[in-house]
């Protein structure tokens, strides 16, 4: 799967969750470190995992991995990598504070909605 089909997949994952304020970040023009940054928000730390644990386990069974996971722990902002696209899932007070759609305000975005 290319990386902005994967995302648009993560998307819409985090959308079957109810996740709100959805947008994908392409950081393919400004660095090498990713294609993609999927970010979306959260209402508690219960919804959080939720929206993460539901998107690991479906690509899971669609037998795609993640590199790695943080921040299960407390559940504030848990990132999932999948090397080409990362997923950011915050609480709505972290997303704020960490800010990454104005950390990379370069990137052209598209906001996801559920249709």
């Amino acid at each position: 799967m290319i990386s902005k089909d994967l995302a648009k997949r993560i998307a819409d994952l985090s959308l079957e969750k109810k996740a709100e304020d959805v947008r994908l970040l392409n950081l393919r023009p400004l660095t090498s470190m990713t294609d993609y940054f999927v970010l979306c928000t959260g209402a508690t730390d219960t919804h959080v995992k939720a929206i993460a644990d539901h998107i690991v386990d479906k690509l899971k069974s669609e037998k795609i991995r993640p590199l790695h996971i943080e921040g299960y722990a407390r559940q504030e902002w848990v990132l999932v990598d999948y090397v080409d696209v990362v997923v950011h899932v915050f609480q709505p007070d972290k997303r704020e504070f960490y800010s990454l759609e104005r950390l990379w305000g370069d990137a052209e975005f598209e906001e996801i909605r559920d249709e």
